[in-house]
């Protein structure tokens, strides 16, 4: 069996730092005289992280949500602890609304939400029997809380802090280099199965870079006052995945048959991918000549322009859409190295990055929320039935367990790790309790009993691959100390204390493996659908919608469909192209509806076209199948045909036909050729 290695000089100080925070809450909780001082410690473990912007952006949110639940258990539990279907019913709906909201909202936010819930059951259960003493209950529990979580933040933060950026810049370089990749295989005209692959890299790094980017604000480091550059970098490379793909696209139906590129046309895609290539020595002023080139390329349309004219259109003006945003990330990720220097610029164009509407799904936060109401019910229910001193651990267990993993589609597995190695911890706990604690008369002796195990325990935190069972370790050590008095704790008490916390968990395992867990394969379609059903209104809204809040929106799901592909061990399941294949005519639909609004004369038929598009999403995303009719086609030509006659010179027609051409290609790709109003006898692509 292979030994776990040394600990090195990064995990040894956080060990380190998490127990000097520890410590120091437990130190004042005994100062003060509070009755369970373990709960301090216990909280100052379960807010420690890394990264010292983790623990602070957490951190308020946390306080928050415990004062809340805490007010919430004063508030309930005086009034109903003489009726205890009622207070059941009352708790359970509580922690479920609590959790609702938890699950929607995915951001450090959730955690208020989140300790709301189990807070209040934390602290009511145990205060049923003697409910006029809830309030001086409350208060210690969030004294205890709040002390842990006071300590923690201040130690991560002031000895020797460790910052996001070297993670953050890491990884902010690792994305543009992988969408550096993806387009150099793309304008050179590679292999299909690498440019996926590399599309699928890319979207990984977005996914992890949103979860890390979210904790900027409140790093101890320079990086904090570039947040809404780091945002707004963040938001640029996402953008760039439907434009690649559209770059893509395009290139593919010029080249359809056997037909080499234009000349000059090739030339350019050279001269765009060798300007990528240069990575961060690629300067803004070829950028300009790049695009001052597109510009000259890119064919005039008119009622006689042909299908390959509108082809390059499109192609031109999505390579310009390139450039820009490729030399925007540059230009940020400028910006970002400036800041980290103590040099940052305001830059009030970035505030519009921090509002990104995220994806919510209301259905699976409906359903989380119900099946923790049901785990804390059939212990209630037990816990009556039974009359069973120790019942009130095992409900307030299975409130807090139902809530740890409410985000993953499958709970169980982590829930059951968690119960596993809590399990393991008995011995230990028991060690402690029965056999230390005892023999122990001050505080001193108290933290070097505790540094050992608590300095392995932390190592074992520190490292990404064990981080979940050593976090199960301790909860169960140090959170069976907490749900003692360690002054009167004997075996008896110890056991009850050990079952109810196995009942408690494993009752919550197993709710979730009934009523909870969905597969990989099931939520990817749900994420599927609600794609469409965004579609589906974007073109039946009247009013033109924001393009960034839908694109930001979409970037998310896909960002989330790739790790459950993953899992459902698909990974080039067409279902990851067709989300991309739906932001591409997402931005299409938006184009369309900017456009309509200075083409009046071009109403009657691109109205026809956007309802089609309605039609079609909505019978989509109630997996009815939506028909691909001839007729659709039609109206997307009529559409084309209309917009193409309008008068020249307002650019809402050129986006206009570069729109419905990508609607075209999405939906017909294999379609044949476009045919004009008023057909000439040579192209302006010749």
């Amino acid at each position: 069996m292979k030994l776990p290695a040394l600990p090195n000089v990064r995990e040894t100080v956080f060990s380190l730092k998490s127990y000097a925070g520890a410590m120091l809450a437990l130190y004042l909780s005994y100062s003060m005289g509070l009755p369970r001082p373990f709960w301090a410690m216990t909280t100052a473990y379960i807010v420690s992280q890394p990264w010292s912007g983790a623990v602070r952006s957490k951190a308020l949110y946390r306080l928050i949500g415990t004062f809340v639940g805490s007010a919430m258990t004063v508030y309930m539990v005086p009034r109903l602890s003489n009726s205890p279907v009622v207070m059941t019913a009352a708790m359970a709906l509580w922690v479920g609304a609590c959790l609702y909201m938890s699950v929607l909202d995915r951001t450090p936010r959730s955690y208020l939400f989140m300790l709301a819930g189990y807070t209040a059951a934390m602290i009511g259960f145990p205060s049923v029997t003697e409910p006029t003493l809830v309030f001086d209950t409350a208060l210690a529990r969030v004294e205890e809380i709040a002390l842990g979580i006071v300590c923690a933040t201040l130690v991560h933060s002031v000895v020797l802090p460790r910052g996001l950026a070297p993670a953050l810049t890491l990884l902010l370089d690792k994305a543009v280099r992988d969408a550096r990749l993806w387009m150099h295989d793309i304008l050179g005209g590679g292999d299909a199965g690498k440019s996926d692959k590399d599309r699928r890299t890319l979207a990984n790094d977005i996914t992890q870079l949103r979860l890390l980017s979210t904790h900027v604000p409140f790093d101890t480091s320079n990086l904090r006052w570039t947040a809404g550059a780091v945002r707004a970098m963040q938001d640029r490379v996402a953008a760039l995945t439907p434009i690649v793909s559209a770059v893509e696209d395009r290139m593919r139906a010029l080249q359809a048959d056997g037909q080499p590129l234009p000349e000059n046309v090739a030339r350019l895609l050279a001269s765009i991918s060798k300007w990528i290539d240069a990575g961060p020595r690629a300067t803004h002023a070829t950028a300009l000549r790049l695009r001052a080139a597109a510009v000259r390329l890119t064919p005039s349309i008119d009622s006689r322009s042909n299908w390959r004219d509108a082809l390059l259109a499109s192609l031109m003006t999505r390579l310009r859409e390139l450039v820009d945003g490729y030399d925007e990330c540059l230009t940020l990720r400028s910006e970002i190295r400036a800041g980290l220097d103590g040099a940052a610029r305001r830059a009030p164009r970035h505030l519009d990055a921090q509002r990104r509407p995220l994806h919510r799904d209301h259905g699976m936060a409906l359903l989380s929320a119900a099946a923790a109401g049901l785990a804390i019910t059939a212990c209630c229910a037990f816990w009556i039935g039974t009359a069973w001193s120790n019942g009130a651990t095992a409900a307030l267990m299975a409130a807090i367990f139902s809530c740890f993993f409410a985000s993953q589609d499958n709970p169980v597995p982590g829930i059951m790790q968690f119960l596993t190695y809590t399990v393991y911890s008995i011995p230990l706990s028991a060690l402690y309790l029965l056999g230390i604690m005892p023999a122990i008369h001050s505080f001193e002796m108290l933290a070097l009993a505790m540094l050992p195990t608590a300095f392995v325990i932390g190592v074992f935190i520190a490292r990404p691959a064990t981080a979940g069972k050593a976090m199960a370790v301790l909860f169960g050590f140090v959170g069976t100390m907490a749900l003692h008095d360690t002054n009167t704790a004997d075996l008896v008490s110890f056991i009850d204390t050990q079952v109810a916390q196995i009942m408690g968990v494993g009752l919550a395992a197993v709710i979730a493996a009934i009523f909870r867990t969905v597969s990989a394969d099931w939520s990817a379609r749900r994420i599927q659908a609600a794609n469409w059903r965004d579609l589906a209104a974007l073109a039946a809204s009247p009013r033109t919608q924001a393009r960034h809040g839908y694109a930001a929106r979409m970037l998310d799901r896909i960002g989330l469909l790739q790790p459950r592909l993953a899992l459902a061990k698909r990974p080039d399941d067409v279902m990851a192209a067709d989300a991309l294949k739906d932001l591409r005519v997402g931005r299409d639909i938006t184009e369309l509806q900017r456009a309509r609004r200075h083409l009046p004369m071009a109403e009657p038929v691109l109205r026809p076209v956007l309802d089609g598009l309605a039609r079609y999403f909505r019978d989509r995303s109630s997996w009815r199948g939506g028909q691909k009719t001839p007729e659709f086609l039609a109206q997307i030509d009529r559409a084309l045909a209309g917009v193409a006659g309008a008068p020249a010179g307002p650019a809402a027609r050129d986006r206009a036909v570069v729109a419905l051409v990508g609607i075209r290609r999405a939906f017909f790709p294999d379609a044949p050729e476009y045919q004009p109003a008023h057909p000439h006898m040579e192209g302006h692509a010749s």
